[in-house]
């Protein structure tokens, strides 16, 4: 490389070279955790079941009879009727919903997926900084996180949708950006003793700058417990979703949730439980589910933390 002495270049090679090594004995330890996987029921039935709701949400919609904003006039407040096409019945307004609970089944898993994409990237990004750096840097960025922690965070999640609105895109970054600090902990733990590691060590003697070691060699070799986090973070979303929908403050007409669902049902459940029960089965369904492969996860990829 130009301006490289050529000890410089040794140390390099031998760098790329340790990285190498260390990506193939990470890939044998993959193979290994998903024969673990394969073994573990509770995970594999989890991920067929979540595997169908997924689908069912996307594409049920294009068998159903009857859309989202259409109106039966004939059958409000309808229990299911086959007949007409209501397979779950109708809500007050006469909307069929089947239909409703597909597209807040959509809008959950979106919220859940957009919210953990961004705090597993905002948490990455910062763990790995204040672990690789370290120092006063690092006590500085933590007692951050702690400062955080310290807050109630729903407190948190409530100004922020009552401040920048209510819209689906800001809820998604309201929730996901003050999921990260769990995330963040684990990934400096994580790199605190990555940083030690011959690869990082050659790669710093090498003269890679820090930017370079901390994407290219840390962050790679966090898949894991971030994988890990990230599965068992989805169900948290999804509760905190539904719980600020419960409460007006989450996804609004037209659109639905799985929450909103659950709280118009929960205000006519004496009259009307059919309006209840299968939003509340599906949101039990996919905490369970998700939770499962997550505890799955984490025993394949950490056998010895049972």
């Amino acid at each position: 490389m130009v301006g490289f002495t050529g000890k410089d270049a040794v140390l390099t090679r031998y760098a790329e070279r340790l990285h190498e090594l260390d990506r193939s004995k990470g890939q044998s330890l993959t193979r290994d955790a998903f024969r673990r996987l394969r073994r573990n029921r509770a995970a594999m039935v989890s991920i067929f079941v979540i595997v169908f709701i997924i689908l069912a949400a996307l594409i049920g919609p294009l068998f159903v009879p009857w859309t989202v904003k259409e109106v039966d006039w004939s059958a409000f407040r309808s229990p299911p009727d086959w007949a007409k096409g209501h397979y779950l019945g109708t809500d007050q307004n006469g909307r069929d919903l089947l239909a409703r609970l597909l597209q807040g089944t959509q809008m959950s898993l979106l919220v859940a997926a957009v919210a953990t994409f961004v705090s597993v990237t905002i948490g990455v990004v910062y763990g790995a900084i204040a672990g690789y750096v370290g120092g006063r840097i690092d006590a500085i960025m933590m007692r951050f996180v702690d400062i955080m922690y310290a807050l109630p965070y729903i407190l948190f999640v409530i100004i922020l949708v009552v401040i920048f609105g209510r819209r689906p895109v800001l809820l998604f970054v309201a929730i996901g950006a003050l999921e990260w600090l769990t995330m963040a902990r684990i990934v400096r733990g994580q790199t605190l003793s990555l940083k030690e590691k011959e690869f990082v060590e050659a790669a710093r003697a090498g003269g890679a700058t820090t930017r370079t070691i901390v994407f290219r060699h840390i962050i790679r070799n966090l898949t894991g417990p971030v994988v890990i986090y990230a599965t068992l973070t989805i169900p948290e979303i999804i509760i905190v979703e539904s719980f600020l929908s419960y409460l007006g403050l989450g996804v609004q007409e037209p659109l639905t949730s799985l929450g909103t669902l659950i709280s118009r049902g929960a205000e006519v459940f004496e009259v009307m439980p059919w309006l209840l029960i299968p939003p509340a089965v599906v949101l039990v369904t996919l905490l369970l589910g998700l939770t499962f492969i997550g505890d799955g996860l984490r025993d394949a990829l950490d056998p010895k933390d049972r």
